[in-house]
């Protein structure tokens, strides 16, 4: 029997946050990636308005995060590589203790360099003056060619640095997206990154577990949402990594539905997917569970069939493995199963180069897993859309498949229809072969059926 265990963050797995020497070995990983005599220029991001004057739950820019670990809005950060020397330099926002009374502490100048591992700190109101200065004579500039407002902002200062050239001063003459070394710095996780996932992951699966043990039928989808939200915030994971999807019986036919409203019925499956997000980093799990506590003979076999499906394309993964390889197996597993409970009728072979299973199975495998629920870093190789990347150790992934079955679809037998089962799983690839950081959950017929039997 699987018992929820009452546990204290202290207990658990991992690290609640990154060293900030972290972030200070990720600026220098950049640093390495960057050409002599460059500057390359982060944008934090800016709090968003919800109504009037109140504003969403903050959510710093990835990419500036990685790089700093400062979780201030409107803040900049500039690295500085001339000759041997290289500088990080931050602009933020001042100490000012009418703003703060009101609206919390800010960092400040003094203890950004202190406490951030900064070589410098000033306030923003200095960047007008300082970043044509700092441009002034370099050759390459390496910015997000993504980020939409720093493009203006990077253009603007190299035109008053262009102003200039009469007076004997050179603007950079190369522009560098510095998206993709950072999405490839990001790909490779540290054993300290790796740690917070496990302890985010965790506490997630605990979030799960909670969910499992407080179903019922006649419940809300959003009373079982709140259950999950309780368990992320009660271990610090105070904001859900995505908007969680609660959707039970036809619901699960929707892939991102998160409308959570509908009231859950008896001999329905619920599908939740959901994860907590712990200092930036995201867990993302999806279970699928009987809403009464116990499956029904076709919500067996399906769900056998998908948990087979997945528990064959993890045990495979290691370094040297591709996604590729794995959707192989994915799919040669669904279609023969497919075929077995006569969903698909025909030749296996023919079938499997018609991607018939795809009807059923209609979305990918998985994805990379990190700071971004959907995280940075090319699958392919140098750019060839056909040659799939090789997992190598501290990459992070999910592993997802799942088998849909909507109302409307009046080919199938009525036994099927109405079911909706995706089973998913956040896995580490090691030099050995792999961990899966989303044990905790149950996934098997037996564990959730007893862990839904054992009520309070």
């Amino acid at each position: 029997m699987i018992i929820v265990p009452e546990t204290t963050p202290t207990q658990l797995p991992g690290i609640d946050s990154l060293p900030m020497s972290d972030f200070k070995t990720h600026r220098a990983n950049f640093f390495e990636k960057m050409q002599p005599n460059s500057i390359a220029i982060f944008g934090a991001a800016s709090e968003v308005t919800r109504s009037n004057d109140t504003e969403y739950a903050f959510c710093q820019n990835k990419q500036f995060y990685y790089l700093t670990g400062f979780n201030e809005p409107d803040a900049l950060l500039v690295l500085l590589k001339v000759d041997n020397n290289e500088q990080s330099i931050l602009f933020s926002l001042p100490k000012d203790k009418s703003h703060e009374v009101w609206h919390g502490r800010r960092v400040g100048q003094e203890q950004a360099c202190l406490h951030y591992n900064f070589d410098q700190s000033f306030v923003l109101a200095e960047l007008t003056s300082l970043l044509p200065e700092y441009l002034n004579g370099l050759s390459q500039v390496y910015f997000c060619f993504d980020n939409s407002e720093m493009s203006p902002q990077v253009f603007t200062w190299l035109s008053q640095v262009r102003a200039t050239v009469r007076q004997g001063n050179k603007v950079p003459e190369v522009l560098i997206d510095a998206s993709p070394i950072i999405n490839e710095l990001r790909l490779i996780k540290s054993a300290n990154e790796i740690a917070l996932m496990r302890q985010v992951n965790f506490i997630s699966g605990l979030a799960h577990q909670r969910a499992m043990k407080n179903t019922a039928v006649g419940k809300f989808e959003y009373q079982i949402e709140t259950e999950l939200l309780h368990e992320f915030s009660r271990h610090g994971a105070r904001h859900p990594a995505y908007a969680s999807i609660v959707a039970g019986g036809n619901n699960a036919n929707i892939l991102h539905y998160t409308d959570n409203g509908e009231t859950l019925k008896d001999n329905d499956l619920l599908l939740i997917d959901a994860g907590g997000e712990l200092s930036g980093y995201a867990a993302d799990i999806t279970r699928t569970f009987p809403v009464n506590g116990k499956f029904t003979a076709p919500q067996k076999l399906l769900y056998q069939l998908v948990l087979d499906t997945q528990l064959a394309v993890i045990s495979v993964i290691k370094p040297g493995i591709t996604f590729a390889k794995l959707n192989k197996i994915a799919n040669e597993r669904l279609t023969q199963g497919l075929i077995d409970l006569g969903i698909l009728s025909g030749d296996l072979t023919q079938l499997l180069n018609d991607k018939a299973s795809k009807k059923y199975f209609i979305h990918g495998l998985g994805h990379w897993l990190g700071l971004d629920v959907h995280d940075v870093g090319d699958y392919h190789i140098n750019d060839d859309r056909e040659q799939c990347r090789e997992f190598v150790a501290g990459m992070v992934l999910t592993i997802e498949p799942g088998l849909y079955m909507p109302n409307d679809d009046y080919d199938l037998d009525e036994q099927w229809r109405g079911i909706g089962i995706r089973i998913e799983d956040n896995i580490v690839v090691t030099e050995q072969g792999y961990e899966n950081l989303t044990a905790n959950s149950p996934s098997t017929i037996i564990e959730i059926e007893a862990l839904m039997s054992d009520k309070e």
